[in-house]
């Protein structure tokens, strides 16, 4: 089939050449005519073939790498199925799970598309209107992996794709299990797909801290620290968020897995605000989970602001020996600026700081090691005298 095609300046190919997954507008010479969501070739300034990408007629990215090749290859239905299949073979290497991110946009190669699953249910978001060329195919890859009820997750970009069931409604309620540990899922109305799937190996951790510890949980969502805090032997866990709904399903997590009860508190609340009105010396492991604050490359000097505050707060207020896991899974938040957010929270408490861990994503959100981007999610886990 003849694509449409790109072609890079002589002077802009080094991102070409290391396999980096954005065609961004500054580095094209010329183009052929074409729509959003064409699949087009993308070539060095020679006329060579070195990739084939979605294009997105973005303001800044203009076309999103899903194959970097110099042969020509056929892009039919087997091509996107076998893309699918090889990631859920990856998968494959997850344990004590029935929730997971089975296709990562970039992490996968395959931009545009994030898939995360819940039992037998596959949650679908499309990023751009090349995904709904393809959307069949992808439908019927899921169908023959055995995920027989695929729910489209509405999201604010350009794809086109009708939001809702696109099988037959699963209509009773999703109760995943995650490392021996029961949760609710709406996947309807939830945040995200319903489920924070990437912090699983950081949940589990927490388990080796929280023993006699009294623990509080900011942007708690739906309890996941909390829950493997309880169960570790926490003293008391406060769960702290804005959504009531969310924590009306944290305390139902609690109950649900028999926890004790007692020893579980929700306060919806402004984090901040809560930070700023608790005592000081009273809790000894806080998790700051917040969400991005950092939605574009404008933002980010606010999103920075944001999170030293919360850290500062924590830092200032924590009991002696205490420890802090904190977060940030925004994208434009690269780990070197996140670390210097938190040395410089750490620096104006005054306090004694060490990091015991650094943590990320779980595997089923791999990083592209030619895409730092798909590295989204840091955190530090936090020791202060």
């Amino acid at each position: 089939m003849d694509y449409p095609k790109i072609y890079i300046k002589k002077n802009k190919e080094k991102a070409l050449k290391n396999r980096h997954s954005w065609i961004f507008s500054g580095a094209i010479a010329t183009k052929s005519k074409m729509n959003e969501g064409d699949i087009v070739e993308i070539r060095k300034s020679n006329g060579q073939l070195a990739a084939y990408a979605f294009f997105v007629n973005g303001q800044s990215i203009v076309a999103k790498i899903f194959e970097h090749t110099d042969k020509p290859l056929i892009l039919d239905k087997n091509y996107w199925k076998n893309k699918i299949f090889k990631a859920a073979q990856l998968r494959k290497l997850l344990k004590n799970t029935t929730a997971f991110r089975l296709i990562f946009a970039e992490g996968d190669f395959f931009p545009g598309l994030i898939i995360d699953v819940y039992n037998q249910i596959a949650v679908v978001q499309t990023y751009h209107l090349g995904i709904d060329k393809i959307f069949s195919y992808i439908t019927e890859a899921l169908d023959e992996l055995g995920y027989k009820h695929i729910f489209v997750k509405k999201t604010p970009e350009k794809s086109q794709i009708t939001p809702g069931w696109h099988t037959e409604p699963y209509n009773e309620q999703i109760i995943i299990i995650e490392n021996g540990l029961k949760f609710y899922v709406d996947i309807e109305q939830g945040q995200k797909t319903g489920f924070y799937i990437d912090q699983r190996d950081n949940r589990k951790l927490i388990e080796y801290y929280a023993k006699d510890r009294t623990v509080l949980n900011l942007f708690s969502y739906t309890g996941g620290f909390s829950l493997y805090a309880l169960r570790a032997g926490a003293k008391s866990v406060d769960s702290v968020d804005v959504s009531e709904k969310a924590l009306e399903l944290a305390q139902k997590n609690v109950e649900l897995n028999g926890l004790d009860t007692s020893k579980h508190a929700v306060h919806a609340q402004n984090c901040f605000d809560f930070l700023d009105n608790m005592p000081a010396n009273y809790y000894d492991l806080i998790v700051i989970d917040p969400p991005a604050f950092a939605k574009s490359q404008n933002t980010v000097p606010n999103a920075a602001k944001g999170y030293k505050e919360l850290n500062l707060k924590a830092f200032r207020k924590i009991k002696s020996g205490g420890i802090i896991f904190t977060f940030s899974c925004s994208q434009r938040i690269v780990p070197e600026l996140f670390r210097k957010i938190i040395f410089e929270a750490a620096a104006d408490s005054g306090r004694k700081i060490r990091i015991l861990h650094q943590l990320k994503q779980s595997i089923d959100h791999p990083i592209n090691i030619y895409h730092p981007e798909s590295e989204y999610l840091k955190g530090l886990v936090l020791y202060v005298e």
